[in-house]
């Protein structure tokens, strides 16, 4: 379903989407109110729904369409302004999946067929989750032992089969790493405020695939949820404990050595897995600064970002620890790095934390 007041945008959206052959437009509305009333009788897996329209705006519709239907994934779409992006952020807490920042002119071929990629595949990897718990419960005979009880009784991370685990690295951390995309944000702001002890004695550094203006907002909201100093990152500055480096959007971050000095290097090379700013690059930089003594977190997200920098930092000695599948909003990120058998843990978003504060405070298991 596509919800927007301007018909040049749900047109475009709809005929992007009538060209995949695994999704198809149930319905397009110019109003929220439109899509409220109408929801029940176009019945879709996913809506993608601007913030601003007439009659009743995206982040108020939000709210009544998951009331009608809990399961529905809801991608909200906005232009690159501070106030959309505080509201995508907000809509995030509310309940939606994920969020696509619009170009500002469909006529820039680039703007657009980027706009196209990573929307038709935010709604291919996040309608799927829920058409999989769709089959379950119309069909569970027809789905596979193994994958009912993926999505009927999600596992704890130590019942998921196959996934092989490595010993933590055995040098005692110096830093802590954090990749994320889809689903991070919130993912974020749950981890950050439950690790206090670890940024008061090392310095975070976190690169969350999301484009600028969201990652200047995304900062101030990791500040207030972790009560400690959060900000974009500034090419040259010193990276220090007790602060929370973001990667600002749009650019990439690493990190380089200058004699004692630790800083951080910001740059506008190609996107790095179509990701700009990427994890792996991030990770790979560190390396050649903290050597073993790292600690990395790949949280929920699409792709496979972050997956060959973990595998780099578990050769040089440091860490991996990914988020599981049953509390990722996608299992792509740390799917890519748990499959690999890179990882010293896989856990649930809420287990992380305190592990991670065990981990800085001495513990090697």
């Amino acid at each position: 379903m596509v919800v927007d007041d301007s018909v040049v945008i749900r047109g475009m959206i709809s005929r992007w989407i009538g060209a995949e052959s695994d999704m198809q437009v149930t319905a397009s509305f110019r109003t929220g109110l439109d899509a409220v009333n109408q929801l029940e009788r176009v019945n879709p897996d996913v809506a993608v729904l601007d913030i601003e329209m007439p009659d009743l705006d995206g982040i108020s519709a939000l709210p009544q369409l998951l009331a009608k239907k809990r399961d529905l994934v809801i991608i909200m779409a906005s232009t690159l302004t501070r106030r959309n992006a505080e509201i995508s952020l907000k809509a995030l807490s509310l309940g939606a999946a994920d969020y696509i920042p619009k170009p500002e002119s469909t006529r820039e071929a680039g703007a657009a067929e980027t706009f196209r990629h990573d929307l038709i595949q935010k709604i291919r990897h996040l309608g799927a989750k829920v058409r999989r718990r769709a089959a379950v419960v119309a069909s569970p005979a027809l789905i596979p032992a193994q994958d009912k009880a993926r999505e009927v009784a999600p596992r704890p991370a130590t019942a998921q089969q196959g996934l092989v685990r490595r010993p933590f690295g055995m040098l005692a951390p110096k830093v802590l790493l954090i990749g994320s995309s889809t689903g991070g944000p919130q993912a974020l702001m749950a981890l950050v405020a439950e690790i206090g002890p670890v940024i008061d004695r090392f310095p975070v550094l976190i690169t969350q695939h999301m484009p600028p203006t969201f990652t200047t907002i995304l900062a101030e909201h990791l500040a207030r949820a972790s009560r400690r100093p959060a900000h974009e990152a500034v090419d040259g500055e010193t990276v220090k404990a007790g602060q929370i480096y973001l990667a600002p959007g749009g650019r990439h971050m690493r990190v380089a050595r200058h004699g004692a000095e630790i800083t951080i290097a910001l740059d506008d090379g190609p996107p790095v897995n179509f990701c700009k700013p990427a994890v792996d690059p991030m990770f790979t930089s560190a390396i050649d600064v903290w050597q073993g003594g790292i600690m990395s977190v790949i949280l929920t997200g699409m792709g496979s970002d972050g997956m060959r920098g973990g595998k780099d930092i578990v050769a040089a000695g440091g860490s991996v620890i990914a988020q599981d599948e049953a509390t990722s909003v996608v299992w792509g990120m740390p799917g890519a790095a748990a499959n690999a058998g890179i990882c010293a843990a896989v856990l649930p978003l809420k287990e992380i934390g305190p592990k991670l504060n065990r981990l800085f405070a001495g513990d090697r298991s």
